[in-house]
């Protein structure tokens, strides 16, 4: 840690010293590390650095969409979504996120200090979950959909989630499944075009969420691909990171069920909960087929790949083909001849 960067973080939070613990994690691809840092003269034991370093050479080794130029490009701005979002958004506790306690960028590098969640009472971690848990995650979905559910992303990605057609090319390229590859972008487009349309965290897998000892309250973290969309991109995204196809078959219905329960409670009274369930819940299989064609094209052999996942796709991919044969069929006219 370098003197300036001390320095910024010890004004950030009126502390009189800190010592650097250690590292929580490294970013993807090499692109910087979390760490956490211990103060002393403040009413903070401790923050959250989130510091990032751009490597010197784009394209260093590290998978999810190659060593291009449009990788790299893809995380800068990441970043600079994740830092914009922090300045300028806020929840409240029912969607609960680290607060941000200062943000700075130069040249190659860029800061976040965050409030540690761990302190304020959210330090557990999951790599398995319970039916009470998931309920809390799908119940923070809810509350933090229904809270941005007509806001403009400014400042954020225009469709957020890190696997949005638009930016994933190369994926979309290497997939060997002809059928998707070709509906892809009416599936991108179903799915931009819903009439409700809120800010979606982008990448709401359970990693991305902070427990508390009793499992019943969540906070989530890492909100570089946060931005506009369907709201069903992160329910279908989340249920994956957790669910086996088995778990997938038998639970879905019933967790939905408490997403829009959930969702239909927290949302603006001049909203028509009816019409929003309707339509979300006709995109789930939408949303669901398309991070599964991202997943073809990025890991074709990953677990995610499985016979829940192909069978929502042929779902969905008849939809599309029914309604492409409706719409090019002659439309039959009656006429009276005197």
């Amino acid at each position: 840690m370098t003197p300036e960067q001390r320095d910024f973080i010890l004004q950030a939070c009126a502390a009189s010293s800190l010592c650097a613990g250690a590292t929580i994690q490294s970013l993807w691809s090499g692109y910087g590390e979390i760490v956490r840092v211990h103060l002393q003269g403040c009413r903070r034991p401790s923050v959250i650095l989130k510091h990032v370093k751009f490597p010197e050479e784009a394209g260093r080794p590290g998978g999810g969409g190659g060593n291009t130029d449009r990788s790299h490009r893809r995380k800068v701005r990441s970043y600079q979504v994740e830092t914009n979002w922090y300045q300028n958004f806020s929840t409240d506790d029912s969607c609960r996120i680290p607060a941000c306690l200062a943000a700075c960028s130069h040249n190659d590098e860029m800061l976040i200090v965050l409030e540690d969640l761990d302190v304020a009472g959210f330090d557990g971690r999951r790599t398995s979950v319970k039916e009470k848990e998931i309920r809390a995650c799908l119940g923070w979905l809810a509350h933090f959909h229904a809270l941005f559910l007509g806001v403009e992303p400014e400042g954020l990605w225009p469709v957020g989630t890190y696997w949005h057609l638009e930016t994933r090319p190369d994926e979309l390229e290497a997939m060997d499944d002809a059928e998707l590859k070709a509906a892809a972008a009416d599936i991108d487009r179903t799915l931009s075009q819903c009439r409700f349309k809120t800010i979606v965290h982008g990448d709401a897998k359970l990693a991305n969420f902070c427990f508390s000892p009793s499992g019943q309250e969540v906070a989530a973290v890492d909100f570089q691909y946060v931005g506009g969309g369907c709201g069903m991109k992160d329910v279908a995204y989340f249920l994956g990171s957790c669910l086996d196809e088995r778990e997938c078959e038998r639970r879905v219905p019933g967790l939905l069920e408490h997403y829009f329960s959930e969702l239909r409670g927290s949302v603006r009274q001049d909203v028509d909960g009816d019409a929003l369930e309707e339509e979300w819940r006709e995109m789930f299989a939408f949303a669901w087929t398309d991070f599964h064609r991202f997943l073809l094209g990025w890991m074709p052999g990953h677990w995610k790949i499985n016979r829940y996942s192909k069978e929502l796709t042929r779902e969905v991919l008849c939809k599309i083909q029914n309604q492409k044969q409706a719409s090019s069929s002659p439309r039959t006219t009656s006429s009276t001849h005197k």
